[in-house]
């Protein structure tokens, strides 16, 4: 007897390409505010919140985030502003950066009670995250720009990306 699979896998683990650069940085905000949370009340299970987070935007774009979901569905709607599509591999990895520095200090706060060491990493993200939503300069996605030129990362990775000027454009070459 076959079932039917209720999930679709194959769209679940599919991340957005491209992606709506204002939801973007409506995200960074969230990940601004929670980091901020987090450092302030020192708290170290809001690291697992933000790890996962990252994570779950990682291996699924909004799909399995709150902050994504609540980004994408509440608050873009919302400011009514016309959609900016940007390349999505970029936006991918830059979200893969926020997991491996939300992982660490998780491992730092929960695992080896070094909260001050895990602030130092949540501080790291709030940087990259600030510069992201007020100023539209996604870190992650310059790097990724980078890595292209030299090439860590094939240019087949990101085929919008290889359209643009990756010297001059503002991000790393994630804006047409």
């Amino acid at each position: 007897m076959r079932y039917a699979n209720p999930v679709k896998t194959n769209n679940l683990f599919k991340f957005p390409d491209p992606v709506n650069d204002i939801t973007a940085r409506v995200v960074a905000s969230g990940v601004v505010i929670l980091c901020l949370i987090a450092i302030i009340s020192g708290q170290a299970w809001m690291t697992l919140i933000i790890a996962y987070g990252f994570l779950a935007r990682v291996a699924t774009g909004p799909t399995l985030s709150p902050l994504g979901q609540f980004a994408t569905r509440v608050v873009t709607p919302r400011l009514g502003l016309p959609p900016r599509p940007v390349p999505g591999p970029p936006k991918r990895f830059a979200q893969g950066i926020g997991a491996a520095l939300s992982v660490g200090a998780v491992i730092l706060a929960l695992g080896f009670g070094l909260q001050g060491a895990a602030d130092l990493l949540l501080a790291a993200i709030v940087v990259a995250a600030v510069l992201e939503a007020a100023f539209g300069f996604c870190l992650g996605c310059t790097i990724f720009g980078w890595l292209m030129r030299i090439g860590i990362i094939p240019a087949s990775v990101c085929a919008a990306c290889n359209d643009l000027r990756l010297d001059t454009a503002v991000d790393g070459g994630t804006r047409p």
